[in-house]
């Protein structure tokens, strides 16, 4: 298995406990969707398997982070004007803070299947870090919840709601911000808040119907993706998605290494991953496809640099797994698929109960699928398609799930559950 980003791991997080028992960002340790834990329950639902359920306020798609013995979610009202955060205590399920960071006069628009608490936090020993996008960003003490840094600053019009997460590389905090209006990405001193760097986006926005009109659609320059750390030739690299183009920078400077153009496409919401000397990107809406991308190129990639494209059921939402050899995914609509990593070769195709918004994870050799209506489907890894548990709850899922110890932590879009045998 290629799991590059986990050589980082000594860089970017100082672990107090093993990895099995943080998950301190979206997609987990190695930001890939892979949990080191063992023990995990295979069937379980509202009223199997379930340790505690604790009901959470708010309107929210954020997935929860965990260190320690602390579980920290966003959370925001539905109309955006209250934007704040939750921990809770892992053991009991009991709520241990519960405050609002940001009050917000008047929010820009959100697009009702998203949320104004859609980014999830970054945590690492005795901070975490949140954001809503550009009404504000934050860094918290774990143990009082007090505020350390805020910045509000930033000018993005989000269009549908702000979506990519915040990451932590050494002593920065990276973050995409892809609006209607604005497009850059962005490096702070995660002890200061203090710009480190602002590189904007190095595509021209040349949006023009079918008679050479600008266009005004927004859609055309926005992206919900987040951004990625994976070494390449003994650098780390930045992988971005953003409207129109994929990207590679130097996470030090900011400086733009690389990208490559597809101008057909918009609003990428999945994580990037990488194996086999390959960058795996999905182009959002619009024109819905799947690119390898051979890494260690320079300047604007010519078609040649894509190994490979996927174009059947591509997900727009759910990020990709890599297990072994093969790619997994689930697309929005419950199309399951899986490819040979290195030839983007079909495998096998199936369709699984629900719709899908959340990422998938693995973790106990099982391939874990949250859908939009509760279902939590369990899948056998490997060449065959093999359902190996079907789970149900009262109420769906936006958010993709959390790991640590034996227990998995789903969010709903109502309540937080810690799930275990």
């Amino acid at each position: 298995m290629f799991r590059p980003l986990a050589l980082l791991l000594a860089v970017t997080f100082s672990y107090s406990l093993p990895a099995a028992e943080n998950w301190p960002q979206f997609r987990g340790p190695t930001g890939d969707g892979h949990s080191e834990a063992k023990g995990l329950p295979v069937t379980f639902g509202e009223k199997e398997n379930v340790k505690w359920k604790t009901p959470i306020h708010g309107k929210a798609w954020s997935c929860p982070v965990i260190w320690g013995s602390q579980i920290w979610l966003t959370t925001a009202t539905e109309d955006g004007k209250e934007l704040g955060v939750v921990c809770v205590d892992k053991e009991s399920g009991k709520i241990l803070q519960d405050k609002i960071l940001f009050r917000v006069e008047n929010p820009q628009f959100c697009h009702k299947f998203n949320s104004y608490a859609s980014p999830t936090p970054v945590i690492e020993d005795g901070r975490v870090y949140v954001t809503f996008g550009s009404p504000g960003t934050a860094c918290l003490y774990t143990k009082t919840g007090a505020k350390i840094w805020e910045r509000t600053d930033f000018v993005c019009n989000h269009f549908r709601g702000a979506g990519s997460s915040p990451i932590l590389f050494g002593d920065l905090l990276i973050m995409n911000f892809d609006g209607s209006d604005h497009q850059f990405i962005v490096a702070l001193d995660k002890k200061t808040g203090k710009t480190a760097w602002q590189t904007t986006r190095g595509i021209d926005y040349q949006d023009l119907d079918a008679s050479g009109k600008p266009k005004a659609d927004g859609d055309f320059r926005k992206a919900f993706s987040t951004p990625n750390i994976v070494m390449v030739n003994g650098k780390p690299v930045l992988l971005s998605s953003g409207a129109k183009a994929h990207y590679g920078y130097d996470p030090l400077t900011g400086k733009e290494l690389w990208r490559v153009e597809e101008r057909g496409q918009h609003s990428a919401s999945s994580r990037p991953i990488t194996g086999f000397g390959l960058a795996f990107f999905t182009t959002g809406f619009s024109k819905g496809q799947l690119l390898a991308v051979k890494l260690g190129g320079s300047g604007v990639l010519d078609p040649s640099q894509v190994a490979w494209r996927g174009e059947r059921n591509i997900a727009n939402k759910p990020s990709l797994l890599l297990l072994d050899d093969l790619l997994y995914m689930i697309d929005d609509g419950g199309i399951a698929s899986c490819l040979e990593a290195k030839t983007g070769k079909e495998v096998w195709r199936q369709r699984v109960p629900g719709n899908y918004s959340a990422s998938p994870i693995y973790a106990d050799g099982r391939i874990y699928l949250c859908s939009e209506h509760g279902e939590v489907i369990g899948l056998a890894p490997g060449r065959e398609f093999k359902i190996v548990a079907q789970n149900k709850f009262d109420d769906g899922f936006m958010a993709a799930p959390a790991v640590s110890g034996k227990a998995l932590f789903l969010r709903s879009k109502t309540a937080l559950y810690r799930v275990e045998k």
